[in-house]
């Protein structure tokens, strides 16, 4: 699976609007780590970056593919500049948030007998 254009796009448009270039960035490939094992293993899968002048640092590790890795790590930089620059915290964050919350509720207010009928 791979990073739409149009994704790529947006993601390069915003990191312009913050002031954020590519030469600012320090990125290193490191090897994973936990499940996937031989192939997680033998690659450098996980990206690190380093904003520079604000020295934001990221870790991402979330895919098996290094150039989905890439694009994560970058939209999690830029979330976390934007929340320093702005002082909140972006939408999208609040909005898988708020999922997060529903869900816990939801869950919590089952009757204890229920999941084995």
């Amino acid at each position: 699976m791979a990073v739409s254009p149009e994704k790529i796009k947006q993601l390069e448009e915003r990191l312009d609007a913050l002031g954020i270039k590519d030469s600012d960035l320090l990125e290193k490939f490191v090897h994973s780590q936990g499940k996937g094992g031989q192939k997680v293993n033998k690659t450098s899968s996980c990206v690190y970056l380093k904003h520079n002048p604000t020295g934001v640092e990221v870790k991402c590790q979330e895919e098996r593919s290094q150039a989905m890795n890439r694009f994560f790590a970058r939209r999690i930089l830029a979330d976390k500049i934007e929340e320093l620059k702005t002082g909140k915290k972006p939408e999208r964050i609040e909005r898988i948030r708020r999922q997060k919350k529903r869900r816990i509720r939801r869950s919590s207010s089952k009757p204890l007998g229920s999941e084995d009928a």
